[in-house]
């Protein structure tokens, strides 16, 4: 087993996470091989601050439930556990293997809770369940790329690196473990994961491992929409949104996410209005505001939504039964693809509604958008949407400046109304 002696230039200890170290010493305690893996160990390497730590452990998942009362099973895919510290999660996976020995040798248990599902994978060769354990060395095989498949053991102080990880983390490289087409076919989301740390890490991905995303974004299709909402905030939602953005559209699966947002492309600044809102949500997240999906999705599908009002405009639907149903229409489109939770819709229906009423300057209609509870949300949209490019007559400065008046004088811009003159009958 190849196994490098940890420095405490290349680890800090201190980094992690006590939870994360009470879950192996009690595994290790009762004869359980544990070790700390994946994206935790490659951010200590490069001196970041992990923000989950992750344990591999030859325990099954029944044995691991014994052990901790505080842990709970999840997922059908691939069993794992968490065990829960308070609001701290430590991720417990047995470690699996991909042989065809291993899964017969696991149908000889008598005990399937505690032995896996055998493999099971769709027509195009993406794992549908994964439950089928084994060794480390199978382990490492069966993880994404080399810098993820790095195994630190806090007893002994020492990294167990049987792919090249650590050379690969010093030449910034992503490299996917084993043939990378059929890895991708296994999991299309890898491909998501490669972008994710190109932009992230600022690395470059390996020519074996980059060239097949060109051919197989389609394979996005075998994903649950609510499986890639969370990618979706993984890739937009870490403070790297700009430059995922950019490799997204470079590999060509942006369209596959949103084809709606990159048909639109080609009549509006689409592309401009993205980037304008990305921008703002990695400002706002690298000076520590908070960020919501709402905000992003609703610039991802602005452009969709306007050209769905227009079309049910000139069918004859008036401006409120448009907004209404070309909302409708264009969110239930997009969750074909990526699910949007109705906490977040509901938002996005009223900042492209209130984009409209925006167009009210005086009295009381001013007024009372002010007051709406998404006004801010809007405003600042407006203000994308002109950085984009959109002539919109000056609103988003008349809004501005219609903030910082006190409420008199905001009631005093109603123009005055027009008296009606009086009929006369002829009468005397």
């Amino acid at each position: 087993m190849n196994t490098h002696q940890i420095t405490e230039a290349s680890l800090a200890p201190e980094k992690i996470s006590l939870n994360a170290l009470k879950v192996m010493r009690r595994l290790s305690s009762h004869g359980y091989q544990a070790y700390l893996v994946g994206g935790s160990i490659r951010d200590l390497m490069l001196g970041h601050q992990p923000k989950d730590f992750d344990v591999a452990t030859n325990a099954h998942p029944e044995e691991i439930r014994g052990l901790f009362r505080n842990s709970r099973s999840i997922g059908k895919r691939f069993r794992i556990i968490h065990v829960r510290f308070g609001q701290d999660i430590i991720e417990v996976a047995t470690f699996r293997a991909g042989s065809d020995s291993a899964i017969l040798e696991n149908k000889k248990q008598d005990d399937s809770e505690q032995c896996g599902d055998e493999m099971q994978k769709s027509e195009r060769g993406m794992l549908i369940i994964d439950n089928v354990y084994g060794a480390i060395e199978d382990d490492v095989r069966r993880r994404d790329f080399t810098i993820n498949a790095l195994y630190y053991d806090a007893e002994k102080e020492t990294l167990i690196d049987l792919v090249d990880g650590k050379k690969d983390l010093i030449g910034q490289t992503i490299r996917l473990i084993g043939d990378p087409e059929s890895r991708y076919r296994e999991d299309p989301v890898r491909m998501l994961r490669a972008v994710r740390f190109k932009a992230l890490l600022n690395f470059n991905i390996d020519d074996l491992s980059a060239q097949p995303i060109y051919k197989l974004g389609f394979l996005l299709q075998d994903i649950s929409p609510a499986r890639l909402f969370e990618e979706i905030l993984k890739l937009l939602m870490t403070g790297c949104a700009v430059p995922t953005y950019e490799e997204l559209k470079h590999f060509e699966l942006f369209g596959w996410l949103f084809p709606d947002s990159q048909r639109a492309m080609t009549n509006y600044p689409g592309d401009k209005l993205i980037k304008a809102a990305l921008e703002s949500t990695d400002r706002r997240l690298a000076e520590g505001l908070p960020v919501t999906p709402a905000f992003i999705y609703a610039a991802l599908l602005w452009y969709p939504f306007v050209d769905e009002k227009k079309r049910l405009e000139k069918e004859g639907a008036n401006h409120i039964e448009a907004n209404n149903e070309a909302s409708n229409n264009v969110l239930a489109k997009q969750q074909l693809f990526t699910s949007i939770p109705r906490r977040f819709s509901v938002p996005m229906r009223d900042i492209w509604y209130l984009q409209f009423r925006l167009t009210n300057r005086y009295g009381k209609k001013a007024e009372a958008i002010l007051r709406h509870r998404r006004f801010r949300a809007a405003y600042d949209f407006l203000l994308l949407r002109e950085k984009a490019g959109e002539k919109l007559d000056n609103l988003g400065e008349w809004w501005t400046n219609y903030q910082v008046k006190d409420e008199v004088d905001r009631l005093a811009t109603r123009p005055k109304r027009k008296r009606r003159k009086q009929k006369h009958n002829g009468k005397t």
